[in-house]
């Protein structure tokens, strides 16, 4: 649909010039200029520009040039323009929001050129990316826990499946019947391999003091609730590489970019 659109205005505007001119009444002329109108078989209706435009957002996107590409980018602008002019025989385009609707679609364009321009005017630098890696990277430490949880609503509750815990009951069995956390309650209680970074810090801080096969003997209290933990197992953190994220972390970093360009913006004129 967006790509539609990036073509939309100006295919209208051919169709435009291809329309017979209003002001010829006779009927021989409106016959001679209906007739004009009917494209001969196998006749492009598109401009050039058009087909150059679309057959260059089909190659950036990946696809390789060839004959087939070609053919079907022609395919689709005929079968475009045919449909267009089908929609202005039937008076669509003078239809109810149809006018406020394709200048949405032309503020569409522009502002997506707009900030494509942008950012190629404040690009990402490597040092900002090695910059905002090696902080996340700081972030998840370098071990990952295997680690479960029973989620309880207040800290008596969490103190009774702690002392059941010291008796030898099952962690599994306790998190199936007390623990409110329905994600993880029918899997025992089991959160999967996470780096510390991803729990709130209290959950964080309490399961990298735990040793391997141990549980918490004091509950841990967050914004959830009051929280018993165990931690099945403990291993080296899977860090991928720079290279690796990069496309990922310019992608962040051009949206924080943009946020706080769009923030400014607002701001200088009263938003």
């Amino acid at each position: 649909m967006q790509t539609f659109f990036r073509v939309f205005i100006a295919l209208a505007a051919a169709a435009l010039l291809l329309a017979p001119p209003a002001a010829l009444a006779q009927d021989t002329k409106k016959a001679a200029a209906a007739k004009a109108d009917a494209p001969a078989k196998g006749k492009d209706l598109y401009t050039p520009a058009v087909y150059d435009f679309m057959l260059k957002q089909r190659l950036a996107q990946g696809q390789p040039d060839s004959p087939e590409l070609r053919a079907a980018v022609r395919d689709e602008l005929n079968t475009r323009e045919l449909l267009v002019r089908e929609a202005k025989k039937k008076g669509l385009d003078k239809g109810p929001g149809m006018k406020t609707e394709m200048e949405l679609a032309s503020q569409t364009v522009l502002v997506r050129a707009y900030m494509a321009d942008y950012l190629k005017a404040h690009p990402i630098s490597d040092e900002a990316l090695h910059k905002e890696y090696d902080q996340i990277k700081s972030q998840m430490g370098d071990k990952e826990y295997k680690v479960r949880h029973i989620l309880v609503d207040n800290q008596e509750e969490a103190n009774q499946v702690i002392a059941a815990l010291q008796k030898g009951e099952k962690f599994e069995a306790l998190a199936a019947e007390h623990s409110k956390d329905t994600g993880s309650k029918t899997r025992g209680g089991d959160l999967d391999w996470n780096s510390p970074s991803n729990f709130v810090k209290p959950f964080g801080d309490a399961m990298v003091a735990l040793q391997k096969g141990k549980f918490t003997t004091t509950p841990v209290q967050t914004q959830f609730g009051w929280h018993v933990i165990e931690v099945d197992d403990i291993r080296e953190a899977k860090v991928p590489s720079f290279d690796e994220v990069k496309p990922q972390l310019t992608q962040r970093m051009q949206g924080a970019t943009v946020d706080a360009y769009l923030r400014q913006l607002r701001a200088e004129n009263g938003y």
